[in-house]
């Protein structure tokens, strides 16, 4: 591996992290400029198609709708392999955990979802930016808080 190949990893794994960090502070359009403007974003929860989105805006509607159940929201980014398929171009596979926290009939309620992204990126203007993101929500659970064992 080159000493150009690590940076650029470092950079790929910024990214994803960053997009995670901007997701804890449901700031979502602040997410959008990682994507680029043709971006497509597929989620699956439990093998089933939960949304298909294409194009910043349209992203941005379903994140914001989707988080805004939740009052509290954490991502722990895992294990992340890259391949680069050309000079500004790469996939990869990302592991997430994402805990997000909601009240329903006054009582917390934790969502935890064990995710596998397969992103493809493209560096556009020297910026490695997100251009196609398929979420694997594999494996999700809900838990009152404070009466899981």
């Amino acid at each position: 591996m080159t000493m150009n190949q690590l940076i650029e990893r470092q950079a790929l794994k910024d990214l994803v992290d960053t997009f995670s960090n901007l997701a804890d502070e449901k700031r979502v359009a602040e997410q959008m400029p990682l994507f680029t403007e043709d971006a497509q974003v597929t989620t699956y929860i439990g093998g089933q198609l939960f949304a298909d989105m294409k194009g910043r805006a349209e992203i941005e509607k379903v994140f914001s709708d989707f988080l805004a159940g939740f009052h509290t929201v954490y991502h722990l980014n895992g294990q992340h392999t890259v391949t680069f398929t050309g000079d500004t171009t790469a996939d990869a596979i990302n592991y997430c955990e994402v805990k997000l926290v909601s009240e329903q009939d006054g009582k917390q309620m934790l969502h935890n979802h064990s995710v596998r992204y397969q992103d493809s990126y493209r560096k556009v203007e020297g910026k490695w930016l997100i251009t196609k993101r398929i979420a694997h929500f594999m494996i999700s659970n809900i838990y009152e808080i404070g009466t899981q064992n």
